[in-house]
């Protein structure tokens, strides 16, 4: 693995190989002086066969989903998305915010499967993986032609997301809000903006999401925000601050998840705590260990998302009372229609004997 070093506006510090590959290589340490102040981004196209995915977990709130994208722009180190890369062989580290795969013709797909004469009209959710308004989306639009998508077949869509380019898209989820087809999750990580820059540094700044949220909300658009991750002594002091400032942005509703750090995100969120804050790195992976029944990652159902012990219950009864203090919903009590889906006539459609 090469020398760690911050790259401008990236979160891992480094490209270690996918838990896949065959072989592995030693590098000599690059002088600081001769390593790229910025990687740019690589965009690859992916024409994909399928677009729907279909959920089966019992502790996440959703059966079905779409993505966008593979990998992410927004770099956000603590992402449990990173592992996927290694299905194409790239690195879960700086291969995943910097080679992009973007669906095209997602739109068209969706459409062919909406129209399956056995598909069944469930939420979709938006950004179950990866952010679908992170930076690439501004000129990609996939997402945008995946919501006209939905609001033609006036199908419910849930969308999760740290991105502030949603705000650019009001004139479709207000519409889609109106037929109560719509809600949206702002992921809102810390108000501290320093953090935010290296925790997440391609991601909005704390205050542009509260104004996401405020505009959504002034659209009719019902919005949560979801606390996530909650990491010991990084950011988990600003639980009932986080609560506050977005419900006087106008959120609805709240959820939380408590840090996951599944296969190689151990090692690169280890690495980003050794480089940014060296004098706590124990005491946070220590507190993750006694959180996760002695180990870095518990993937089990019903404790992943939450965590067990003295630390994740203290942390689950402050986030309780901090709902109660500020009147918001837990999250996913927003409910969406489905009667209403109704796929548009096109050519060649056989009409119904009744």
């Amino acid at each position: 693995m090469p020398k760690p070093y911050p790259p401008k506006g990236r979160g891992a510090l480094s490209n270690p190989v996918n838990r896949f590959a065959p072989t592995t290589s030693d590098f000599e340490p690059v002088p600081d002086d001769e390593l790229p102040a910025r990687i740019a981004t690589v965009e690859i196209d992916e024409r994909p066969k399928t677009i729907i995915s279909r959920n089966r977990s019992p502790d996440v709130p959703f059966e079905q989903s779409v993505n966008p994208y593979r990998g992410c722009e927004h770099g956000c180190i603590y992402c449990y998305a990173r592992p996927s890369h290694a299905y194409w062989d790239l690195s879960p580290g700086l291969d995943f915010e910097t080679h992009i795969i973007c669906k095209t013709g997602a739109a068209e797909r969706l459409e062919q499967e909406l129209r399956a004469p056995n598909y069944r009209c469930k939420p979709i959710t938006l950004g179950a993986n990866t952010d679908p308004y992170q930076p690439i989306e501004q000129h990609r639009q996939i997402t945008r032609e995946l919501l006209k998508v939905l609001l033609r077949y006036r199908h419910p869509v849930s969308i999760i997301t740290k991105g502030a380019l949603i705000s650019r898209d009001l004139d479709i989820l207000a519409e889609l809000a109106r037929q109560q087809l719509c809600t949206v999750m702002i992921s809102l990580t810390t108000l501290d903006p320093q953090l935010k820059r290296s925790l997440e540094p391609r991601a909005a700044g704390p205050n542009t999401r509260l104004n996401a949220i405020r505009e959504l909300t002034a659209a009719g658009v019902p919005v949560g925000v979801l606390v996530a991750p909650l990491i010991p002594m990084i950011n988990d002091r600003e639980l009932e601050a986080i609560v506050e400032a977005s419900a006087a942005a106008g959120a609805r509703s709240a959820g939380y998840i408590f840090l996951r750090l599944p296969h190689e995100v151990k090692e690169l969120f280890r690495e980003w705590l050794d480089c940014h804050y060296p004098e706590r790195a124990e005491h946070v992976m220590s507190l993750i260990r006694q959180s996760r029944d002695g180990r870095e990652n518990d993937s089990r159902f019903g404790a992943r998302m939450r965590g067990e012990g003295l630390f994740a219950d203290m942390i689950a009864q402050r986030f309780r009372l901090a709902l109660k203090r500020h009147g918001l919903l837990q999250r996913d009590q927003l409910p969406l229609r489905t009667d209403l889906f109704a796929p548009p006539p096109q050519a060649g459609d056989q009409f119904s004997l009744f």
